[in-house]
């Protein structure tokens, strides 16, 4: 095994999703691309890499953004971390949280996948649930909305303007949890919790 980080940010290919809720996991890729200097290339694990290290000196990773639809996110995944020889303790899924509040970011390894279907599908097809994840929080839909209506759309314009700094601190999150390791990027990332 290499000692690799494969980062992947999940989302729906194509330009109509490309500001949508549900792809701010790519969104997060491309903040990290823009720190490493470096382009994606198209990859035949059907997914655009980016080959860099984080740093001078520092720990090697592959950023990939799926070219698949979110919810058959497993393959590329598998094939990535295989084709690159990469643990599954190497693994990192940057993804959309409906369950935490907008511009928040948790960070967790193992566990359920909340209903989401890149989530589940990357679980299925690696046979496990103990892979990283990056959760960024888009917050819950108003009202009655459909779940899926709701991530699929793009963020609201009060939102938008804080957009930015919500993909600095994500991404700031998985270069901390890449060098620092989980229980560092929690104890940083995660807001003490204050007695009421």
């Amino acid at each position: 095994m290499t000692d690799t980080w494969l980062i992947v940010g999940l989302g729906n290919p194509g330009a109509e999703y490309k500001g949508n809720r549900h792809n701010v996991g790519q969104m997060v890729l491309d903040e990290l691309a823009g720190r490493l200097g470096g382009n994606f290339k198209t990859h035949k694990a059907r997914a655009q890499v980016l080959e860099g290290r984080l740093g001078i000196g520092g720990p090697r990773v592959v950023l990939a953004k799926p070219l698949t639809y979110m919810n058959v996110s497993g393959g590329p995944v598998a094939a990535l971390a295989n084709f690159y020889d990469i643990g599954l303790d190497r693994v990192v899924a940057v993804h959309d949280e409906i369950d935490i509040p907008f511009n928040t970011v948790k960070l967790k390894s193992g566990g359920g996948e909340g209903g989401h279907n890149g989530l589940r599908d990357i679980s299925k097809v690696l046979g496990t649930k103990d892979y990283l994840r990056v959760r960024v929080g888009v917050g819950r839909p108003p009202g009655r909305m459909d779940t899926a209506d709701y991530v699929l759309r793009d963020f609201g314009t009060t939102e938008r303007k804080d957009v930015p700094f919500l993909l600095d601190e994500a991404a700031d999150a998985v270069e901390m949890l890449v060098r620092d390791g989980l229980t560092a990027a929690q104890q940083k990332f995660h807001p003490a919790k204050t007695d009421v």
